[in-house]
């Protein structure tokens, strides 16, 4: 909105100062400075709220360290999260950008889901929660939308390169080389996305449809849409899973959320671009304002959700968490990234599949008592392990962040390390 009210005044009345506002940089600064006083100010109260309300987790005996002390700490904390996201982004944000309305909708969507859960927990006593099919009917849902907008919209576009020109110079005697790719000067639909680890690292989802002759990449959506679906159904539940213990899913979104904002930088900024020999998409660094809001909003929640933890996300940060991770990656085209940028994610999502697929084949093998006596892993998902074996839950979350900010240094240097 002050974007609007500022170029307004810059245009009609040449007001000092106005046209800052015309600066990503400086509105995603602002999102991200009102996104950490929205959690710490109006989080507390939030907080207080809900212990008014009676808004307590229960907690199971599962034999784990300091989990019944837990008993009673106020869920639905991604209330704050979720306010400290929109807030800002509404306030600083193009509104009429086609990535800010995905995201914006995403988050709501994925949000209302994951409250609906918390509800009936919580108010209702029905500790199942929402039914598993409801849930991955949502996530199909937002899949579904975010896929068909972003391959059906004209403002989902591209610059392709078209030829690049090369100059020489000469610096302190030493001859210089340099490419200036030129980019083409129409907007073109296209299905391509960054593929790691590849010298031409463009990937386009219709190839995988060559074999059906020359119109194949009008059916490119046959290839799309159910992937667009996929990753967002997976990382929002591995975000999910991981929100075990105290700041772990919170810390992890936040790192994962400051590499995804270098991405959307250098994607909508044509120079950069070029320099990182990676696809040109207009109109996507908007969505740095967006996520500067998610890291703040995830930085700020770390206050009361670090070791001791005043409050938890419950389903309704976390799913939405997951959710905004999955459709920004999508949406600046760096999907094929995410095992690599969300890989805590995909190994506490791994560690529950594996454990529930190496305990149904000891119990078909060996019979139930075996199988009991002798898991795969002390217990999934893998952060409760580590738990088992006697670790503090701060030092796994430590750890795991650690490990967390290796893979989103990995992420970055794969746009060059090809």
């Amino acid at each position: 909105m002050f974007y609007y009210l500022f170029d307004f005044l810059d245009k009609q009345f040449d007001v000092p100062g106005a046209g800052v506002f015309q600066y990503i940089s400086f509105r995603a600064a602002m999102a991200l400075i009102v996104s950490l006083l929205i959690s710490l100010v109006f989080g507390k109260r939030i907080i207080n709220l809900l212990h008014r309300k009676q808004v307590g987790e229960t907690v199971r005996d599962l034999g784990l360290t300091g989990q019944l002390e837990k008993k009673g700490t106020p869920t639905m904390g991604g209330l704050i999260i979720l306010s400290a996201i929109v807030v800002p982004t509404l306030l600083f944000a193009k509104l009429h950008n086609v990535y800010i309305i995905l995201l914006l909708l995403s988050t709501v969507w994925l949000g209302a889901i994951g409250f609906l859960d918390d509800y009936i927990k919580v108010f209702k006593k029905n500790k199942a929660g929402l039914a598993g099919k409801f849930k991955v009917l949502g996530q199909i849902g937002i899949g579904l939308i975010v896929g068909i907008t972003l391959y059906c919209n004209d403002e989902v576009v591209v610059k392709e390169k078209v030829q690049a020109s090369t100059t020489v110079e000469v610096v302190n005697g030493t001859q210089q080389i340099s490419q200036l790719a030129k980019y083409s000067p129409d907007e073109t639909k296209s299905m391509k996305t960054t593929i790691p680890f590849v010298k031409n690292n463009e990937f386009d989802y219709s190839s995988v449809l060559s074999f059906l002759g020359d119109n194949y990449k009008d059916w490119a959506w046959l290839i799309f849409i159910p992937f667009v679906i996929l990753i967002v159904t997976a990382v929002s539940n591995g975000a999910n899973i991981t929100d075990g213990i105290d700041g772990l899913a919170t810390g992890t979104s936040a790192i994962i959320g400051v590499v995804l904002g270098i991405l959307a930088y250098v994607s909508g900024n044509m120079v950069f671009a070029d320099y990182l020999n990676i696809m040109y998409i207009p109109n996507s660094g908007e969505l740095v304002i967006f996520i500067a809001a998610f890291v703040g909003a995830c930085v700020g929640f770390l206050w009361y959700n670090s070791f001791p933890a005043q409050v938890f996300m419950g389903d309704t940060g976390s799913l939405a968490l997951g959710g905004i991770i999955a459709v920004f990656a999508i949406a600046i085209r760096k999907e094929l990234l995410i095992p690599i940028l969300c890989g805590v994610f995909l190994v506490e999502n791994l560690s529950v599949m594996m454990q529930v697929a190496y305990f149904k084949r000891m119990k078909k093998k060996f019979g139930i008592e075996y199988a009991r006596e002798n898991r795969l892993l002390k217990m999934a998902p893998l952060h409760h392990h580590y738990q088992k074996l006697g670790m503090h839950e701060s030092k796994i979350v430590s750890r795991f962040w650690i490990i967390g900010i290796m893979l989103a240094v990995l992420t970055i240097v794969t746009l060059k390390l090809r």
